[in-house]
């Protein structure tokens, strides 16, 4: 399989696991579309990531020599960071802040797993440079970009704690 097969299965994957989500957050189609905002904000800035960490060398993908990630890529992130957002999004509701830190550190360690087992070995999708660096840069970009789409996803829809299914005290 190509890798732009593999990036088309992948996105998918996410498209399914977006429908899903919406389905089971029960999100109002203002959230849904604040979460794919937010997605595409990720596409945009991770376009200038993955330009920032080839030029350092700390990854490259194989099939592509442009110095930037395979085109089908983007359009994957904006489904898999809505997805995220909108888990995130029901996260903070049931648990506040705390539980925000705690979902993004387990997306950071989750993100950094499925880049360094999926997308480098089983797939050979990215060559990823060894080293704490890379790791470090993958953890915080993981954790990074979903606060960005879920900041995102607030500013264009609102804080949680507005939607009709949020917890009264």
């Amino acid at each position: 399989m190509t890798s732009q097969q593999l990036m088309l299965l992948a996105a998918a994957v996410y498209a399914v696991l977006l429908g899903v989500t919406i389905y089971f957050t029960r999100a109002t189609a203002r959230r849904v579309l604040a979460a794919l905002a937010g997605g595409a904000v990720v596409a945009v800035v991770g376009f200038g990531v993955e330009v920032i960490c080839q030029a350092l060398g700390l990854w490259r993908y194989p099939s592509d020599d442009t110095g930037y990630g395979p085109l089908m890529m983007y359009p994957a992130l904006v489904l898999i960071f809505a997805f995220l957002s909108l888990i995130g999004w029901r996260i903070i509701r049931w648990f506040g802040w705390r539980g925000e830190v705690v979902f993004l550190a387990v997306i950071a360690v989750l993100g950094t797993v499925r880049d360094y087992k999926v997308a480098e070995q089983v797939t050979g999708i990215i060559a990823l440079t060894p080293g704490i660096a890379t790791m470090l840069v993958d953890l915080v970009a993981w954790s990074g970009l979903t606060a960005l789409a879920q900041g995102v996803m607030r500013l264009v829809a609102g804080p949680a704690a507005t939607d009709r299914l949020a917890r009264r005290p």
